[in-house]
């Protein structure tokens, strides 16, 4: 590949940015200076070196984040945190992005990675991959209502939401609040709450536990996040769920 698309994989900045920096003669490639973008080297046999520095290819990155409210989903916003705002500046880098979205208010696990195919194969519809959340609701789950999502129903606007599986995990009849999880397949805008809003009862606390196969860390606190393991991202890529 090219040197300065080496660099900028690396997190050396944008190309032109990659430029200023090979202009000033501290990168080596085997030990010379290159001051050329175009210069071809080897990822994987090639030593280039900032500073004397040896720098290790990477073109793909994947992070598992613990989304605490309060932060959208988003690369950038004008008013709001965004989840790229909780990366150190050491992680940082223009071009991860979230996979999927969680609501505002929503906590729970999310992925951010600059690995569009990847993303691409855990959102798309086609691929049936299971997202599991914890809930709160505001009145009492009901057998009739975990017979009603298996079977998939029309929400109050007319759209129609596919088959889920939902659980309760308590009742408080008391106070009336269910504590359930859901498992769904889709991603559509509100959707959990819109289910619940079309059994006339209400999300008061929601959380993501788990895309797929990847189950969130819960060592990690609200607003952290590691870079995922090589075990986790062959979990990420599995659509069954596996026993814990």
């Amino acid at each position: 590949m090219r040197l300065d698309k080496f660099l900028a994989d690396t997190g050396w900045g944008s190309r032109k940015e990659v430029k200023k920096l090979l202009k000033q003669g501290v990168i080596t490639v085997n030990d010379l200076v290159k001051k050329d973008g175009k210069t071809q080297v080897d990822e994987n046999s090639d030593r280039v070196a900032y500073a004397g520095e040896i720098l290790h290819y990477q073109k793909y990155f994947y992070y598992m984040l613990h989304k605490p409210q309060g932060v959208i989903s988003a690369t950038e916003d004008k008013y709001d945190e965004t989840v790229l705002d909780l990366l150190s500046d050491e992680d940082f880098r223009e071009d991860l992005f979230p996979v999927g979205r969680l609501d505002k208010d929503t906590e729970g696990l999310l992925v951010l990675t600059n690995d569009g195919q990847l993303a691409h194969r855990l959102l798309s519809p086609k691929k049936h991959v299971d997202k599991e959340y914890f809930a709160r609701i505001s009145g009492v789950v009901t057998e009739e209502d975990i017979q009603m999502f298996k079977e998939g129903f029309a929400l109050k606007n007319g759209e129609t939401v596919k088959s889920s599986q939902l659980f309760i995990d308590s009742i408080d009849d008391s106070e009336k609040l269910s504590e359930i999880r859901l498992v769904i397949q889709e991603g559509k805008f509100h959707q959990v709450k819109r289910m619940f809003e079309a059994v006339d009862k209400k999300v008061v606390y929601l959380k993501r536990l788990r895309m797929g196969a990847l189950y969130l860390d819960e060592a990690l606190a609200l607003g952290e996040y590691r870079p995922l393991t090589e075990n986790e991202l062959i979990l990420l890529e599995t659509r069954v769920c596996l026993k814990r």
